[in-house]
């Protein structure tokens, strides 16, 4: 039986060393929850040849845990013990030597109630499996020599102390309950059972899981996804020097307070500018005027505007006055032709030269029940299309007539068709900013000629071929327009 013992201590030893070695089968991604325990084991006997516990002989040998952290209360181990217990009751005697194999689970009072990293650490411990018995000795003179494997179970608790992340010592000691009466070769009472007492010392196994590469533990790191090459605290988190909340490599002012959305850097006047961009540190301002204040909010701080005064939404120029583009010194908001110079009782429009004023008296006719331009009249309105060139801002009202023949309702269609198919020309023709071109039809209310309808058609035909035409009016972008 010896023997046996002996190969299956090593068996278990390798087996353990094995395990212990591969930490990645049980650390899996955590840090160190893989622990190794080596320690002295001693037994303490109660049978039918008396009763030891507490006295101070004891046989001593030793074992080997491995344990797997399960939860801050749990962890679950594989113990495996070997030990020898001894007996003397007058003519009666035995002498054992037992090995256990048992899983087991332990409850920690170090995980919740005290701290995990605290340096005394108790226990309770449970365990189950089997138990591995060499024993002989006599019974009153007569000789017994017995092999066995009988179950074991055993409730005990123990007290660990942690001197490092790695190193610990632990003593402890449990009551080892046995499923054979035959350890000191006399049966029919209770079942023999031991005291087990352990002491030695655990290792934590692996490397410690630390995502983020800063040398903080996952388990410890309060900021786990801190970028690589960032200094950290203790906690891992990034180094925050002025204390704003901003981490230094984050924060453009690492030594001064300040705010978060400023990068780190503080704005005694709270205008959202920086103070190291404000160029008015104590006065608010605005981030368009370097952090200095802009009271009629063109975009020009008030210390450069030249009128502080101009009314919201008007273009300002440098000097934060409103913007002249043609220079004739009415102001864009308020010239109605910005694109060309008149005097300021004019509305800042320029007044129509002569031969644009005789341009517009020209008219274009059309035929008989016809909309289309006629080609004789093309090259009066290409000098309409160089007049709109000059006069860029102002508007062109564009009005068709018909003669009386036909009804009214169908004239005033044709008159707007003939206005229209003016419209169209000019367009082709390269007008810019076409929607200043304005038609209007007046059928047949507005005749040049007084026609006598009680006439033929033919004796008419003259009077009434004047009647078919379109008219022009061009003035200011107002649209002051006679549209009557």
């Amino acid at each position: 039986m010896r023997t046996r013992l002996t190969k299956f201590s090593a068996i278990a030893f390798v087996l353990v060393f094995l395990l212990s070695a591969n930490t990645a089968l049980f650390a899996q991604n955590a840090d160190r929850r893989t622990n190794l325990q080596i320690y002295g084991s001693a037994l303490q006997y109660k049978g039918e040849l008396g009763n030891q516990f507490f006295e101070k002989d004891m046989e001593w040998g030793g074992g080997i845990s491995l344990n797997r952290y399960l939860s801050p209360s749990f962890d679950a181990g594989l113990h495996l013990t070997y030990g020898g217990a001894d007996a003397v009751n007058g003519a009666s005697s035995m002498d054992a030597n037992i090995g256990t194999a048992m899983l087991g689970l332990r409850l920690k009072m170090y995980g919740k109630i005290l701290k995990e990293d605290a340096f005394i650490g108790p226990y309770l411990t449970v365990a189950g499996g089997l138990a591995f018995a060499s024993a002989d000795g006599s019974v009153n003179g007569t000789a017994f020599d017995d092999n066995f494997t009988t179950s074991a179970l055993m409730g005990g608790a123990g007290i660990r102390l942690r001197f490092s992340d790695v190193v610990s010592a632990f003593v402890q000691t449990g009551y080892l309950f046995t499923g054979n009466d035959g350890f000191d070769g006399q049966k029919g009472g209770d079942n023999d059972r031991f005291l087990q007492h352990n002491f030695g010392l655990g290792f934590n196994l692996g490397k410690a899981t630390d995502t983020d590469g800063d040398g903080v533990p996952d388990r410890r790191d309060k900021c786990p996804d801190t970028p690589t090459g960032v200094q950290v605290d203790k906690n891992g988190c990034p180094i925050d020097t002025d204390g704003d909340g901003v981490p230094d490599y984050q924060d453009q002012c690492p030594t001064e307070a300040g705010v978060a959305n400023l990068q780190g850097c503080p704005d005694r006047d709270g205008d959202g500018v920086a103070d190291k961009d404000d160029q008015c540190p104590d006065e608010a301002g605005t981030a368009a005027t370097q952090g200095c204040p802009d009271s009629d909010g063109d975009g020009v701080a008030d210390r450069d505007d030249k009128c502080p005064d101009t009314p919201a939404g008007v273009q300002t120029g440098p000097d934060g006055c409103p913007t002249d583009a043609d220079g004739d010194g009415v102001p864009d908001n308020e010239d109605l032709c910005p694109n060309s110079a008149g005097p300021a009782d004019k509305g800042g429009c320029p007044e129509l030269d002569a031969a644009t004023l005789k341009l517009m008296e020209e008219k274009v006719r059309f035929e008989f029940d016809r909309a289309r331009v006629q080609e004789g009249y093309k090259q009066l309105l290409d000098s309409i299309v160089v007049a709109l060139e000059k006069y860029p801002d102002h508007v062109l009202l564009i009005k068709g007539h018909a003669d009386h023949i036909g009804s009214a309702e169908y004239n005033q269609a044709l008159s707007e068709r003939r206005a229209q198919a003016v419209k169209d020309y000019l367009i082709e023709r390269g007008v810019q900013n076409p929607d200043r071109l304005v038609t209007r039809g007046y059928g047949e209310t507005q005749p040049l000629v007084k026609v006598n309808e009680r006439l033929s058609k033919r004796r008419t035909e003259s009077a009434r071929a004047k009647n078919r035409r379109v008219g022009f009016e061009l003035n200011t972008p107002d649209m002051k327009l006679n549209m009557d």
